[in-house]
């Protein structure tokens, strides 16, 4: 059985802000706006890096991301591809674009 590794965030106050930043954007009542806005952009909403530099997650979360080691960047990306992921299936429909790989 695989069983993922847990590795320890080195610098938890810039990974608290990203991850507070994050988890904000997809509340309930904010991802269909989000989602929304990377339309938009005419990105796709898995593109985290080009949302970033778009300045789509916030200002303070690419300031904040970027003083972040790289362990810590690449939880910072696998914890927004989670909550990409949980997103309502009814949102998912709704922005197909974004959502898809082409």
């Amino acid at each position: 059985m695989f069983v993922q590794t847990v590795l320890p965030v080195t610098d938890e106050v810039h990974f608290a802000q990203v991850k507070a930043s994050l988890e904000e954007l997809f509340a309930s009542g904010k991802v269909a706006g989000f989602l929304k806005r990377v339309q938009r952009s005419k990105l796709r909403v898995r593109d985290f890096e080009g949302l970033l530099e778009r300045g789509l997650l916030g200002a303070t979360t690419a300031e904040a991301y970027r003083k972040l080691g790289d362990s810590d960047r690449g939880q910072a990306r696998e914890l927004y591809l989670s909550l990409v992921e949980h997103v309502a299936s009814e949102l998912r429909s709704r922005f197909l674009k974004v959502y898809a790989y082409y």
